[in-house]
């Protein structure tokens, strides 16, 4: 059982922080999310802790989870942001972030987002080809402009991850290959319109071993001298994400041992990191009422008002989340699939799991949610995308409404 502080049990009843989840349910209906306020932020300090003595830039990663309210919460941390699209850098401009702590990565930048990074005193943009070099070098020659670059590249480490999110290999779409090295650095020599700044990569996401980031480091560090024998000062190394959660029952990354070989090796860079999952995955839950418990040919199905539009991870990804009703039972548990109502076999959050009888109209929880659940959330079979809450000790903000079925069609033309 994969409860945390956040949420926990109190006298039999799932609570998050200090709220039982029954009294938001009640309030705002389901399916809906609920994020603790006070578990964000301590991950984001737990984080910041581990890496303390390297003082680091933390640059949280906005595609994780981008609700402003969530946002806002960091840059009171002190965070930094990674941004991946024009749509994330808006939302940063929303709150009032500072561009010089922020870094816009992506691997397929257009020229209205260069356009809009060049309006901003941005911490760096991420190159992540010498194609994408090339055009924004060609642009910020007609801006009259000399923005801080870095370049992602490809280090062709292997993670142990979902080969989805696997992202540092050489036949991957992500970074600079190491081959090409010389030819960038023929190209920024003769080149004056952008300042480079930094080096970085992002291997992949859910990684719980460090030894694949330990690699990815030394064979950046070992990119930056060559970059700097060509007189090419490399300020920063950034790191990029990755650093998984336990979904299940795996060991937490040794983020300890991490920091140490970091503070053995960096020698005079300044290291940038850009946890997502790390502060936000296991803030939230998806709260679910069982429409029906139906049972075909001894098989059990406990269909939810929950679906796959709602939090695709489990059909995308295969991905494990645990299950908690909202009322703690004991005693025998059955088999079932926990499915929704989209028309799609690819529509569930479990299968053949064990989990207590539930009947129509009681309430569970899906954990684990706070990364790449509502961000990867659609309107497949036109349904409404799902509220979002808010809780801080006892008390719960509204920080998405629900959608209404006019804001289903509401810029669509007949």
């Amino acid at each position: 059982m994969l409860l945390n502080q956040a949420f926990h049990y109190h006298q039999g009843e799932l609570q998050c922080e200090g709220v039982p989840l029954s009294t938001i349910a009640q309030q705002f209906g389901t399916p809906c999310y609920v994020y603790s306020k006070n578990a964000i932020r301590q991950n984001y300090r737990s984080f910041h802790s581990s890496f303390e003595a390297l003082d680091p830039l933390i640059c949280y990663a906005v595609k994780a989870n981008s609700n402003l309210a969530i946002l806002t919460l960091l840059q009171e941390e002190g965070s930094g942001f990674d941004v991946v699209s024009g749509g994330e850098l808006y939302a940063l401009r929303k709150i009032g972030a500072d561009p010089e702590r922020i870094i816009f990565s992506g691997v397929g930048k257009t020229i209205e987002e260069f356009e809009t990074a060049l309006e901003m005193p941005l911490l760096s943009l991420n190159i992540e080809s010498m194609e994408e070099l090339e055009a924004f070098i060609a642009l910020a020659k007609t801006k009259n402009a000399r923005p801080r670059i870095s370049l992602r590249l490809n280090p062709n480490v292997d993670s142990p991850t979902h080969p989805y999110v696997a992202t540092g290999l050489q036949q991957h779409k992500f970074g600079i290959s190491m081959d090409r090295i010389d030819d960038i650095i023929d190209l920024l020599k003769q080149s004056h319109p952008v300042q480079l700044v930094g080096l970085g990569c992002h291997i992949g996401s859910q990684i719980l071993e460090i030894q694949p980031f330990l690699d990815a480091f030394l064979e950046l560090k070992a990119a930056a001298a060559r970059f700097e024998a060509k007189g090419l000062p490399i300020k920063h190394l950034d790191l990029g994400g990755g650093i998984g959660i336990p979904y299940k029952d795996e060991t937490e990354a040794d983020l300890k041992s991490y920091a140490e070989f970091l503070g053995e090796h960096r020698e005079e860079y300044q290291i940038l990191f850009e946890p997502g999952r790390f502060i936000v995955g296991n803030t939230g839950v998806l709260l679910n009422q069982v429409l029906y418990h139906k049972i075909n040919h001894q098989k059990h199905f406990l269909i939810v008002d929950g679906a796959m539009n709602d939090l695709m991870r489990p059909s995308l990804y295969q991905a494990y989340h645990e299950i908690q009703p909202f009322e703690q039972q004991e005693g025998q548990k059955i088999e079932m699939d926990v499915v929704g109502p989209v028309c799609e076999t690819g529509d569930f959050f479990a299968q053949n799991r064990l989990l207590s009888p539930l009947k129509a109209g009681d309430y569970l929880a899906v954990m684990n949610v706070g990364a790449y659940g509502f961000v990867l959330a659609s309107n497949y079979n036109s349904r409404r995308r799902a509220p979002e809450i808010l809780v801080d000790g006892e008390n719960c903000q509204l920080i998405r409404q629900r959608e209404t079925y006019e804001d289903l069609v509401r810029n669509e033309v007949r």
